[in-house]
């Protein structure tokens, strides 16, 4: 198993709530394959430039190890979510 770090951006409008249930989901879709080692909500924070009409947005980064075919599921289903405005997952070298 190879580790990884997650980083994916929140639309802003989303509430705590839907924020746990955003970090529930993905931390038991990295957990079926792998082990999630820490998550953390770095809160919300202003972005470069506009994304899809958004100027602010919250970030949530996921530190976890996980086997390389389970990467493409998980960016799969960030795709697919539709509170996710961008994501990016980086293999760690050890």
């Amino acid at each position: 198993m190879n580790k990884y770090e997650s980083i994916i951006i929140v639309n802003p409008n989303v509430d705590e709530a839907g924020l746990k249930a955003l970090e529930e989901k993905f931390t038991g879709l990295i957990n079926e394959n792998g082990k999630v080692e820490s998550v953390e909500n770095m809160g919300k924070k202003k972005l470069a430039y506009e994304i899809k009409k958004f100027s602010e947005a919250t970030y949530m980064l996921f530190n976890f190890e996980a086997k390389p075919d389970s990467i493409t599921e998980l960016e799969r289903v960030y795709r697919i979510t539709d509170d996710i405005i961008k994501f990016i997952v980086v293999r760690k070298e050890d």
